[in-house]
């Protein structure tokens, strides 16, 4: 019997593929939540079989292009590789990109097929980046997705993408235990939503949280720095331009960022690195009022970004209220 794996790193893929757990083992890495999401056309064209797709838009672009050729994947669409296996899974990682991405597929196989997907997912309980490649009774539990699942998971991406976070809070009115941590994923990308208080989402205030704590480097704050486990919106690049935002701003909470911005660019130029690492941070007067809600960051700089497809602005500033779970709509 043939097997397919469909994961959202590729770092685990490379690791389950080298184990032989799996006759092809696909990555999509793509991510959904930072920048502004793809078109509807480029949505549809993602999970097609290539054509004229940029690099990046093609869900087999994170993955080697031997081991494509080498399984005769090369340029298919989604649809199309999954007919050519007996078992299909798809192991998502725990990460809420993951979750997207996920979400993304089913709404693309119901509007393609409207059936019944078979094909099972398997939910990372850790980081793929932290385990071995699971082994027999070691494999995560398996998720069955049905007819109805299919349905509300095509209804959350619709939300995700729609230009208000209005939908997406709304989807707290369904049952979300269809899909494990579907609820937690669900609440901590509306905690990245600005507070009504400081003007920040939950990212920036546990960075000048840590800052705060005395002696951080830049390298401090990211991502798998922190020992505490924490369920993390965004990765390496996404808090590099978030740290960006909060120090290199009109009136700054962060004092001490030597280098930047946080950009390829930088990171090839190894002095431009070196002493962007060797950064002291700390938090200016301004940072720590806003740390202790007596000033709110947006009142005093710009905001131009995206949450999902709404588009975030200080003329059109949806904030998230953590302490009543309610969206607070632009003034």
């Amino acid at each position: 019997m043939t097997k397919l794996i469909v994961t959202t790193d590729s770092s685990i893929a490379g690791a389950i593929q080298q184990a032989g757990l799996a006759d092809l083992v696909i990555a999509i890495e793509r991510r959904l939540v930072w920048r502004p999401l793809p078109s509807a056309a480029e949505r549809d064209a993602f999970f097609a079989a290539r054509t004229t797709q940029p690099h990046g838009f093609h869900w087999l672009d994170d993955t080697p292009s031997w081991r494509l050729e080498e399984s005769g994947a090369k340029d298919l669409g989604l649809i199309e590789l999954f007919a050519q296996y007996d078992a299909v899974e798809f192991w998502r990682g725990p990460e809420p990109n993951a979750q997207l991405i996920l979400l993304w597929l089913l709404d693309h196989w119901r509007r393609t097929r409207n059936v019944d997907p078979g094909f099972v997912v398997r939910c990372l309980p850790v980081g793929a980046r932290d385990i071995a490649p699971p082994r027999g009774e070691l494999y995560p539990p398996i998720v069955e997705i049905e007819s109805h699942e299919l349905k509300l998971a095509s209804r959350a991406w619709r939300a995700y993408c729609a230009p208000t976070p209005e939908s997406w809070r709304d989807l707290f009115k369904t049952n979300l235990a269809w899909l494990p941590q579907l609820s937690p994923y669900a609440t901590a990308l509306l905690e990245e939503l600005p507070r009504p208080s400081s003007g920040l989402g939950a990212a920036e205030l546990r960075i000048l949280q840590l800052i705060a704590r005395g002696g951080l480097q830049p390298f401090d704050v990211f991502p798998g720095r922190q020992k505490h486990a924490e369920l993390h919106v965004y990765g390496y690049w996404e808090v590099g331009e978030l740290l960006d935002g909060l120090a290199r701003c009109d009136r700054p909470a962060v004092a001490g960022l030597d280098e930047g911005p946080f950009s390829l660019d930088m990171h090839n130029d190894s002095n431009r690195l070196q002493r962007y690492k060797q950064s002291r941070l700390s938090l200016t007067e301004f940072g720590k009022a806003v740390l202790g809600g007596d000033q709110n960051f947006r009142q005093h700089n710009r905001i131009d970004r995206w949450w999902g497809g709404t588009h975030l602005t200080n003329e059109r500033l949806w904030r998230w209220d953590g302490e009543t779970h309610s969206l607070v709509a632009p003034a």
